[in-house]
């Protein structure tokens, strides 16, 4: 393995791209500040590139690097967490600027208000937010911190953004009643998972464009332990899939990200998984791409 294909994504098989031509921008986020239970995340970013190496580019369906795969250096993620958030804004603004979609890794799931302010700062507003999560994170702080992985969708809805939650089976009354103040729409694990609920309907006033986020302890801790927060009742490999494809064929993508992942030393299984379930979101990406 070449030091160069250890730091592009699927680069066992694919050239890095000049960004332009490229369609989908993997941006490397190891920020790892506020877990509050397991660690590991930081590492969770190079951990899916590394196991991307092991990728077919067919995905079963269709072959999503035909679009074009760029991999960004790993965000600097040192220093005062205010930082870190605009360098992650400041990283995306420059992925929506080439024309690209970004798709980001991390990294504790703050990352996500990063990426979603850099989409704010660009000016792109009309637009809601899909999450699949053990947890709702809708706490206005946590340990008295705002920008914790356990507040990212209170930033979220704050900045008025539509939110829809999706196998969420933790969460405490605070985020029970900001549910409710702001409109926040719900499946969750108990509806989901034993009813093997493939599918969703999004309202129709949810705004025709999506950005889709995932925590990986939305799915079942049997699937991947590797996570700092497992929760179990989770949801299933295929379930998901299809929840996010029901997501596609309704509205235009405009990015999404896959957190949390924090991997085990000697288990290499979990981050196959996790790297090929990125690309597999990428291929239901590319087959419901808006002409």
């Amino acid at each position: 393995m070449s030091a160069s294909q250890s730091t592009i994504f699927l680069g066992s098989e694919i050239e890095q791209p000049k960004p332009e031509a490229a369609k989908f921008h993997i941006l490397p986020v190891p920020f790892e500040r506020t877990v509050s239970y397991g660690g590991g995340t930081a590492l969770g970013p190079q951990a899916i590139i590394e196991a991307s190496e092991q990728l077919e580019t067919w995905d079963g369906k269709s072959n999503p690097s035909s679009l074009g795969i760029y991999t960004h250096p790993a965000v600097d993620c040192s220093g005062d967490p205010d930082a870190v958030i605009e360098r992650i804004a400041e990283a995306t603004r420059a992925i929506l600027a080439s024309g690209g979609m970004p798709v980001g890794i991390g990294g504790e799931h703050t990352v996500t208000w990063g990426i979603i302010k850099g989409y704010l700062d660009a000016g792109i507003k009309d637009f809601g937010v899909v999450q699949i999560d053990a947890h709702a994170d809708l706490r206005h702080a946590y340990e008295g911190d705002i920008f914790s992985h356990a507040s990212v969708m209170k930033r979220v809805v704050e900045a008025g953004l539509p939110l829809y939650q999706l196998g969420i089976r933790a969460y405490c009354e605070e985020e029970m009643a900001a549910r409710k103040e702001y409109g926040v729409h719900h499946l969750d694990a108990d509806v989901l998972v034993p009813n093997n609920i493939m599918s969703l309907e999004l309202p129709e006033d949810f705004p025709k464009k999506v950005f889709f986020t995932i925590d990986i302890d939305g799915l079942d801790p049997t699937l991947f332990p590797s996570t700092g927060t497992p929760v179990p009742g989770g949801l299933g490999w295929y379930q998901t899939l299809g929840l996010f494809e029901s997501v596609a064929k309704q509205r235009e993508l405009i990015g999404f990200d896959l957190l949390e992942f924090a991997p085990i030393e000697g288990f290499h299984a979990y981050e196959f998984a996790a790297s090929q379930l990125l690309y597999k979101f990428m291929g239901i990406v590319q087959r419901n791409l808006r002409a």
